[in-house]
């Protein structure tokens, strides 16, 4: 069926307009690889199944990951070192993958295929963790709680076990970066009323992402505690199977882009052409390199990059010297001699937004003390109400409330008033000033986290064997710091999806996405460095360290403050950097230009 791209200005078009459909202008295509037709494809009735799906991958993901190192020492028989250490492995193995499922969906198979598969792998390892617990791992049977530890277990129980959780770790890092990118996927940008519905995606996914964890850190967390693991391990297999179905069921419906190759290839030919051709003198304006007919482009689905000033050494890349004669020879030019502009621009991009992605490297720092120190911060306060025990792990429920609460409030109050302030733009913030407003919550939930930890510390029992519950504080003093917390996520985690989302070139796009995943990672590293740091600078023969075992006899108010401190200078460069930027500007249908700009974090 035809395609038409047009605007109804006359009946004779109304006319047209029955005859023939709509086609996307962004140059998605649908299961068959035809044009992707609006009104079939695409919008909110695939984006709802993909936001579920995330919902149910992630309580399935948490089902295993959020008590596996209470697995480890009651079920496996580990020490809490080693417990900790091999949860800290398998955690930074699950962002490892996100680049390989990033690069597989970029490059060869699609985001479509790419979700599928490791969405099966990621089935198959909970099924096997299933098993193998039900069957080998939980014996005498009742082991498993606190209380009552398991047996010894043979290697080939050891090494199934192993297997089963880096196959979970290989199915949902594969899978993350790109069922983000792909429900953008289903929303064209260049449509005023889908692009708008495409920035608001990213903010329920994230959503979705915290309501799954929410479950899982309940409910299923409470029945992992209590010893029943088998049942909370079918749990979590049952809910990633419902995920994999509504998947499958969308699939007539899905709008695709067609793999682009290789980036890194793309990426090596621009740095070998402009290294042989370092004395070649570049033009000024740009207007005289090399760049492909616009058809080129639009048989495969990529938009053409305009061309930007700065790293001008790369543009050497694209110019045109005696030896290519590209006007005479009817043959295409080695890539490796005479690149084009675009994929000169997709290196400048890339080199542009490292920048600003190293400077998110601390705030998930910030982010990674809800599940560690907050935890043990909580666990050291009073933690009863009556008769009722508080898991100090539960308070990280005031977080995901505050997510969504704060999404509602941006989407519905915030950013509908600031866009009616704003007088140079129609938008509200862009997604770098959001991103430096979440630093800037982040150093406000540091400086209350270190506020709680002073009045602890006044209101607690010095010389205790056992701690826990030491203090007179009641633990809901720490929600202010869970909120702030959360607060900040939805501005920077929510904005760094939109922005990597938005500046990354259509060859790169699940990239961006595995960028994110790869932030929490290394904060996650960083953090388990800064700590060790601290602890060796601070800890004397008479005084235990900042962060002790017992922490009434630390200063865990200090490490706080000095996050908070860290994070302000790391507000001071990110600015400096944000400004610095410079946006991707793709050539629009009509070929304008759209998008030269510099960031900006003025309001």
């Amino acid at each position: 069926m035809g395609c038409l791209n047009v605007v109804k200005v006359n009946d004779t078009q109304t006319t047209n307009l029955k005859e023939e459909e709509e086609c996307t202008l962004d140059g998605a295509v649908d299961l068959h690889g035809r044009p992707a037709i609006r009104g079939r494809t695409g919008t909110w009735s695939t984006a709802t199944l993909l936001l579920v799906n995330q919902g149910l991958a992630t309580l399935a993901f948490f089902g295993v990951g959020v008590n596996l190192v209470l697995f480890l020492t009651r079920v496996m028989g580990q020490d809490n070192a080693e417990a900790a250490n091999n949860v800290s492995k398998w955690t930074g193995t699950v962002y490892i993958f996100s680049l390989l499922g990033a690069f597989l969906s970029d490059a060869y198979w699609g985001r479509y295929k790419t979700c599928a598969i490791f969405q099966a792998i990621f089935v198959i390892g909970l099924v096997s963790l299933s098993l193998s617990s039900y069957i080998f791992l939980l014996k005498p049977k009742g082991c498993g709680d606190e209380q009552t530890p398991c047996g010894n277990h043979t290697s080939l129980q050891i090494s199934l076990f192993y297997a089963s959780i880096y196959l979970i770790a290989l199915g949902n890092g594969g899978y993350q970066p790109t069922i983000a990118t792909f429900g953008a996927d289903q929303f064209d940008e260049d449509h005023p009323k889908e692009g708008h519905s495409k920035v608001a995606f990213f903010s329920f996914f994230y959503l979705a992402l915290n309501l799954g964890s929410l479950f899982s850190n309940t409910i299923l967390g409470y029945f992992e505690d209590e010893g029943m693991w088998a049942l909370g391990f079918w749990a979590s297999t049952g809910s990633a199977v419902i995920a994999l179905v509504l998947f499958l069921a969308g699939t007539p419906r899905y709008r695709h882009f067609v793999p682009k190759g290789n980036p890194l290839s793309r990426f090596c030919q621009v740095v070998v052409a402009s290294a042989r051709k370092w004395k070649v003198q570049v033009p000024v304006n740009g207007e005289e390199l090399h760049e492909e007919d616009g058809d080129e482009f639009d048989n495969n689905g990529s938009r053409k990059i305009l061309h930007t000033q700065g790293f001008m050494f790369l543009d050497r890349a694209a110019v045109i010297t005696s030896k290519e004669n590209i006007h005479e020879s009817k043959d295409r030019p080695n890539s490796w001699h005479l690149c084009t502009v675009t994929q000169v621009e997709e290196v400048k991009c890339i080199l542009r937004l490292l920048p600003i992605w190293l400077c998110t490297i601390l705030y998930s720092v910030v982010f990674t003390q809800m599940a560690s120190l907050f935890v043990e911060q909580g666990a050291a306060m009073k933690t009863t109400i009556s008769s009722f025990h508080i898991p100090p792990a539960s308070m990280s429920s005031f977080d995901i409330l505050s997510v969504a609460a704060f999404i509602f409030i941006y989407r519905r109050v915030l950013d509908p008033l600031v866009a009616r302030l704003r007088k140079s733009s129609p938008t509200g913030f862009t997604e770098l000033q959001r991103m430096g407003i979440g630093l800037v919550i982040a150093i406000m939930a540091m400086i209350a986290a270190g506020t709680v930890e002073v009045f602890r510390l006044k209101y607690t029992q010095q010389n205790c064997s056992n701690c826990e519950g030491s203090s007179s504080l009641s633990i809901f003093w720490q929600v202010p710091q869970y909120v702030l917390i959360g607060a900040s996520e939805v501005f920077m985690y929510v904005g760094q999806l939109e922005f990597f989302n938005k500046q990354t070139p259509d060859g790169l796009k699940s990239f961006g996405s595995a960028l994110c995943m790869t932030s929490i990672s290394l904060g996650n590293y960083v953090s388990s460095l800064l700590v060790t740091i601290v602890i060796k600078i601070s800890a004397t023969d008479k005084m235990p360290g900042w962060i002790p075992g017992n922490l009434n006899k630390g200063h865990l108010d200090r490490f706080y403050f000095l996050l908070a401190a860290l994070t302000a200078a790391d507000l001071v460069v990110y600015i400096i950097c944000a400004n610095w930027y410079k946006y991707i500007k793709f050539e629009g249908k009509n070929g304008e230009d759209n998008g030269d700009k510099h960031g900006d974090l003025r309001v």
